[in-house]
């Protein structure tokens, strides 16, 4: 029987029997619309997340107070970490290949300007943000430079911040009270969203000496640093690491790059996609019980069939071939619906909830769908060997 002969007999045997055909596909169609709906959606999350970050640049690195390692000393040397304060954030800015530097303080303090009150996020940072974070003032300006260790009482707001504080009024030169102070508003930033949460347009920005003062604190939370394109990062590294033991005495800080963290955050990210396709492959395995259940079923009902192809000289490589193309057609197809009904999905979520990141992930597709006719190829051999070993004469006999 030639090849092409067998796939017109499979495929008007499949379809004599459209609605258990229908049923069979139909669970590898649920399992591959799945897998093509959640990768989207874990691959949509993970740009996301990894566009949040760039966004403030990629030639970064941060200095946090304490190490973040396991040290050979006892818990008492360990303990007499220095405090990172402004003193270090201007010598960091003088080291050579450094572009700007930004000292950063948080809090949450209760705020007044006019009539109204509430309480908000509060950044002390440093003159250069704009040049660091790649942000800019919509009106107005910035912190003013040059006032690291006495600083006048300027604030800066976020863009939701002033819009709410002062709706369409000019915000610029009034005064608005942080915790017991008043300060002198010079600038409205633009809007920038959220990072992880944390809402930047939701934000005053203060010095962050003042900010110190404020929040009754000793150390800095963070000290960003912008350096230049030509340097690499473990060059900057060093040179940080040696300014800041010759300050402190020890290595009593943490160095971060924001590559080391976009690295992290993209291998944390690709686990959860890989997860999620997981997930769905599970609708995958029941997909290929149905199929084998289908196929054992349909030697069973067909054995008089398989009888009269031997009696007619048929193979038994032929009857194996045939039984296993119906099981491969059975999966390509629902392969095939299930992709193509996963698409559809993915659009619509993408129309109507244009705040869920999700974006197509071809590669996991492209491997479910292999998946699917590689379950198909399986959940067809041990029926198709099953139908190939009767014996003509018995199975006749069976009708």
């Amino acid at each position: 029987m030639h090849t092409s002969d067998l796939l017109v007999l499979s495929f008007r045997t499949i379809t004599s029997q459209k609605l258990r055909s229908s049923l069979t596909a139909l669970g590898l169609i649920i399992g591959i619309a799945a897998v093509v709906i959640l990768t989207s959606i874990g691959r949509g999350i993970h740009t996301f997340v990894l566009a949040e970050f760039t966004q403030f640049g990629t030639n970064l690195v941060s200095v946090s107070p304490g190490k973040k390692s396991t040290f050979g000393l006892s818990g008492a040397t360990i303990s007499t970490v220095r405090p990172l304060n402004l003193g270090d954030a201007v010598s960091l800015s003088q080291l050579e290949n450094i572009i700007a530097v930004v000292p950063l303080v948080q809090g949450n303090v209760r705020i007044e300007a006019d009539n109204k009150q509430r309480r908000t996020n509060v950044l002390g940072v440093g003159a250069s943000v704009p040049q660091v974070w790649k942000m800019k003032a919509v009106s107005g300006r910035f912190l003013p430079t040059g006032e690291e260790t006495n600083p006048r009482a300027f604030a800066v707001l976020g863009n939701k911040l002033a819009s709410e504080l002062f709706g369409t009024n000019n915000p610029l030169g009034k005064r608005i009270r942080i915790g017991t102070d008043r300060y002198r508003i010079m600038g409205v930033m633009e809007k920038k969203g959220q990072l992880l949460g944390f809402d930047m347009d939701d934000t005053i920005y203060i010095p962050a000496a003042k900010a110190l003062e404020l929040f009754d604190r000793e150390s800095l939370m963070q000290i960003d640093l912008l350096y230049k394109n030509s340097i690499s990062v473990t060059s900057i590294q060093k040179s940080i690491k040696k300014l800041l033991i010759s300050r402190h005495g020890m290595e009593d800080f943490t160095l971060v790059s924001q590559n080391q963290m976009l690295e992290k955050m993209d291998s944390i990210l690709s686990i959860l996609t890989l997860a999620v396709a997981a997930l769905g492959s599970v609708s995958l395995v029941v997909g290929s019980v149905g199929i084998l259940t289908i196929m054992t079923i349909a030697v069973s009902e067909r054995i008089s069939e398989i009888g009269l192809l031997r009696a007619l000289g048929a193979e038994r490589r032929t009857i194996f071939q045939l039984f296993l193309w119906e099981a491969l057609t059975l999966s390509m197809v629902g392969g095939t619906f299930g992709v193509l009904l996963g698409l559809f999905i993915v659009q619509i979520l993408d129309a109507m909830l244009p705040a869920l990141p999700v974006q197509i992930a071809w590669g996991y597709i492209a491997m479910a769908f292999m998946v699917s006719l590689l379950i198909g190829i399986v959940a067809g051999v041990i029926p198709a060997m099953k139908a190939a070993k009767l014996e003509p004469l018995e199975a006749l006999r069976t009708e």
